[in-house]
């Protein structure tokens, strides 16, 4: 089940944004919040720790799938992390995951969330 993290550093821009994690699947969702407090997108994050894919959706774009590439290891590392493009998207598996997970959430953004990976699938 999906637990808040408490205390989440915000980003300067209007609005603000909430962070969600599941450690037993792992998974976590971000969501973005405008600044009149309507959803401005979210983003799921599985296979954490082992080839971590994040999937993004925004309501002006979609959908985005990219790889999170965690740097470079060695005497000269770059571990800033980054988002690269990536093929499809497990759309089932993606939907289990975050179904098992989101009996925790309000029933509003889990229900918004629900609805756009449905759509996609």
């Amino acid at each position: 089940m999906f637990k808040e993290i408490r205390h989440v550093r915000q980003e300067a821009v209007a609005g603000h944004r909430r962070w969600f994690e599941d450690d037993v699947l792992p998974l976590e969702l971000i969501v973005w919040y405008g600044a009149q407090g309507a959803i401005d997108g979210f983003q799921l994050c599985y296979n954490l720790g082992a080839g971590e894919h994040a999937l993004t959706w925004r309501p002006q774009s979609g959908f985005a799938h990219n790889e999170v590439d965690t740097g470079s290891t060695g005497p000269f590392a770059n571990r800033t992390p980054i988002l690269i493009t990536d093929g499809a998207v497990p759309w089932d598996e993606v939907t289990r995951r975050f179904s098992s997970s989101s009996r925790s959430l309000e029933p509003a953004l889990r229900e918004l969330i629900a609805a756009q990976l449905k759509a996609k699938r």
